[in-house]
């Protein structure tokens, strides 16, 4: 995979990254892209843009990516590029780099269910149709050879994996992304923080110490620079921090380090509608605290180096100053915590309508989920992922 950054205002050449020889290419854009980025990218291409599909919905419905097999299939394009990220790099992964769809001749939702990681397909077929990702939110898929997608007759999200999965070319623009919502760009950045901080409190060793270093540079590049483009939108060198921190963040993830609870959680409130990275904002502080309540002194040592990352960041020790978080009693739920608040982020599940009569049902499906085995406290029992949503319920009864 190269990994290329064009100015903004870049015209595409005979010798451009940009120029593969296909011509024949499908891409997918945001549901309601910037306008201005679309027409340049339209305008390079030319006719070799056989057509545009604007929107996956959240979490990457099957439905939608079925839809996109057969256009891609019918139009017979040979090549798929993503302006966006999230759902959309995922789907995208689905359709053409896992074990799937047009390799596989899928073309219906039952299909899809004999191609997932749970279901160990036999012997599946690489599609080798290249992909091209422009990023413009930090949700970092564009380097994982994992894809998400929601099962929409079940809610339940499952997962597709293949070597063959990652993209042929990154495009990273900062100014691309300046017309992508604040809703968006800074939730998922939070979401590249929940990586490097799982990361580092995963009880799971593997990896070592290069993993901790890599995951150690991604916090420190992530969260200053989330602050600062908070402060100042059009900061393209924060921006461009952030999407250098987001590669440290998905190099740790690539190790196959497990993950915990809040990875595990999220995965299960996508389905019920809370956007990509608003799940870590959400859950990364109640999962942070939880652990240090009833986690042993190893487990409180890992989020102690944690918090010593972020203190020692001046940006951080800013916000911690001003909502009087003292060095003594503050943990590492309570200053990411923090940070996530100074971002305007939502903090409960009631700021993103998932109500009290849906934590049970959610406890259950969460308990599905392999990330809360590996948790730093195992969540083996459905009370336990209970204490954890209600203390973010939000609905005035929480102890958040």
């Amino acid at each position: 995979m190269k990994l290329t950054s064009l100015p903004s205002d870049v015209n595409p050449s005979p010798t451009s990254p940009l120029d593969f020889p296909s011509q024949k290419r499908v891409h997918i854009t945001s549901r309601t892209p910037s306008t201005d980025n679309l027409t340049r990218l339209q305008k390079a291409l030319g006719d070799k843009i056989v057509g545009v599909r604007q929107g996956i919905k959240s979490h990457t419905p099957r439905d939608d990516v079925v839809e996109i097999v057969n256009d891609v299939r019918a139009k017979g394009a040979d090549i798929l590029g993503t302006l966006c990220a999230g759902s959309l790099t995922d789907g995208a992964k689905i359709v053409l780099h896992v074990p799937t769809a047009l390799a596989n001749n899928v073309s219906t939702l039952s299909e899809f269910s004999r191609l997932t990681a749970e279901s160990k397909p036999q012997n599946p077929k690489s599609c080798l149709l290249p992909v091209i990702n422009i990023p413009t939110t930090l949700s970092g898929e564009e380097y994982s050879d994992l894809a998400g997608c929601t099962d929409t007759r079940t809610h339940h999200k499952v997962f597709f994996t293949h070597p063959s999965m990652l993209a042929q070319l990154v495009i990273l623009d900062p100014a691309l992304s300046t017309s992508t919502p604040e809703r968006i760009w800074l939730p998922t950045g939070i979401r590249a923080v929940d990586h490097c901080v799982e990361g580092l409190c995963s009880l799971d060793r593997r990896a070592g110490l290069e993993t901790d270093r890599v995951l150690t540079a991604g916090l420190k590049l992530l969260v200053p620079s989330l602050l600062l483009t908070k402060r100042k939108w059009e900061d393209e060198k924060a921006r461009f921090d952030s999407m250098l921190g987001v590669i440290e963040s998905m190099k740790g993830v690539s190790t196959g380090l497990s993950m915990g609870g809040s990875h595990g959680i999220g995965y299960q409130l996508g389905p019920l509608g809370v956007e990509h990275g608003e799940t870590s904002c959400i859950m990364l502080p109640a999962v942070l605290k939880y652990n240090a309540r009833h986690g042993d002194d190893e487990i409180r040592a890992w989020e102690q180096k944690v918090l010593n990352i972020l203190r020692d960041q001046a940006t951080v020790a800013e916000v911690l100053k001003r909502k009087g978080l003292q060095k003594e009693t503050a943990d590492a739920g309570d200053v990411v915590g923090a940070i996530i608040s100074e971002l305007g982020m939502p903090r409960t599940l009631n700021d993103v309508g998932v109500g009290r009569e849906k934590l049970d049902d959610l406890a259950v499906k969460c308990l599905k989920d392999a990330w809360l085995r590996t948790n730093p406290v195992p969540l083996l029992e459905k009370r336990q992922v209970l204490d954890i949503l209600e203390a973010v319920v939000g609905d005035g009864k929480s102890h958040l």
